[in-house]
């Protein structure tokens, strides 16, 4: 009777059940990412800290605090929805762009909660300045000019009627930001196309300086952008990749390298660590199949080990008969499919696996050591593909 009271209490004494992984934030990581990338841009340039994707995956509610602590004030996102989850995760009056999407509804919410946002169309502009009028509020205006990446942009034609529009509603537009957005950057394949974008934007920005209504703010640089072409550091820099703690490309990491005559470098550190636990260990005799199908049939007697994560927490099936994880600090390769919810991992050299045993996803775990990086290498993914692709379910938590 005494054990059923004792689990009556742990029940009622229990704050949520749990889910099948979490993710660890570094706050020190993210310290060190961020010191970089200020030496890389000096001073003077805002960091505008790219939080779309639930934070590159990171988990919006858990890292922008983190940022805040590190002295950002500035948030980038793709929607008024992620707008809004910034303001209530913040915990300044740290200022939020809206980069993307816009819907005229949120118009008004958005000019009341003086959230900046991206203007690519007339009738977005048009449309602002109603809004702007019928809440008495100013809207905050980032005008994003098309220079060759034909994604968002306004069309060349139509800037001096923008510009026009800008300065004749003053009273309830304000010209915050003039801005583009380079198509590939971080690929050196691609350079020829983005120093015309460059020479776009200059001849662009230099009508609007002849046109004589300023923006506060000019910026067009991205990660990669920031950490290796010093000409597209203006008054402020949109960073995502970088200060998660990932090189934007093998191209990038090497023209640092040569830029700044090193061999190597680590100057950037991984935040995300992601773990789960042993759920199930079974024994297996030769030539038995593994899972679902027949893609794994057992060469020897094997011990296997199940893990509760699978395609759907965003774990990648692709890294089937590929990937691995970390038990008690040794590799444990991945064996057979990974499913919706589980895959199971061989763990006949790994002495003493018991259920509850923690398994590292991503992360540290003695002197072994797996990074976002080597996922994208197995499975095709770019990094930011794969960690935007976590679940919001999963809690996130801080970390030294």
């Amino acid at each position: 009777m005494d054990s059923v009271n004792t689990i009556k209490q742990d029940i009622q004494n229990q704050r949520m059940v749990n889910h099948s992984s979490r993710i660890l934030l570094s706050q020190s990581a993210l310290e060190q990412n961020l010191s970089f990338i200020r030496k890389k841009v000096g001073s003077e340039a805002i960091i505008s800290s790219v939080v779309k994707a639930n934070a590159y995956g990171h988990g919006i509610e858990t890292f922008v605090p983190m940022a805040e602590e590190c002295g950002i004030r500035h948030f980038a996102v793709a929607s008024s929805h992620e707008a809004s989850e910034v303001l209530d995760a913040r915990t300044t009056d740290a200022a939020v762009t809206i980069m993307g999407i816009l819907y005229d509804d949120d118009l008004h919410w958005v000019i009341e909660h003086e959230v900046e946002f991206f203007v690519f169309d007339m009738p977005r502009l048009k449309k602002a300045l109603e809004v702007a009028q019928a809440v008495d509020k100013k809207a905050l205006i980032h005008l994003e000019v098309e220079t060759g990446g034909n994604r968002t942009g306004l069309p060349e034609e139509k800037l001096d009627e923008a510009l026009q529009f800008l300065k004749k509603h003053v009273e309830h537009l304000r010209f915050k930001g003039f801005c583009t957005h380079f198509a590939g950057i971080e690929t050196l394949a691609n350079q020829f196309r983005i120093a015309r974008q460059q020479q776009k934007f200059d001849e662009l920005y230099n009508r609007v300086e002849e046109f004589g209504h300023l923006p506060e703010l000019r910026h067009s640089a991205c990660s990669a952008a920031a950490l290796a072409f010093p000409d597209t550091v203006m008054d402020m820099v949109r960073v995502g990749t970088a200060q998660y703690g990932m090189w934007p490309s093998p191209d990038i990491y090497n023209m640092h390298l040569k830029q700044t005559n090193k061999l190597k470098d680590s100057s950037m550190k991984q935040l995300l660590t992601w773990k789960t636990d042993v759920m199930h260990i079974k024994q297996i005799k030769k030539d038995e199949f593994i899972g679902y199908g027949t893609s794994y049939q057992a060469p020897k007697d094997m011990i296997t080990a199940v893990v509760p994560i699978g395609y759907s927490n965003g774990f990648a099936k692709a890294l089937s008969n590929l990937g691995y994880v970390l038990i008690k600090g040794k590799k444990a390769p991945i064996v057979g499919l990974i499913n919706m919810n589980v895959f199971m991992v061989d763990i006949t050299d790994i002495a003493g696996v018991q259920v509850g045993d923690v398994v590292v996803l991503i992360g540290q775990q003695g002197e072994e050591k797996i990074t976002i990086r080597s996922f994208s290498e197995f499975t095709k993914f770019i990094n930011n593909e794969f960690v935007s692709r976590l679940p919001t379910a999963i809690p996130r938590e801080t970390v030294s």
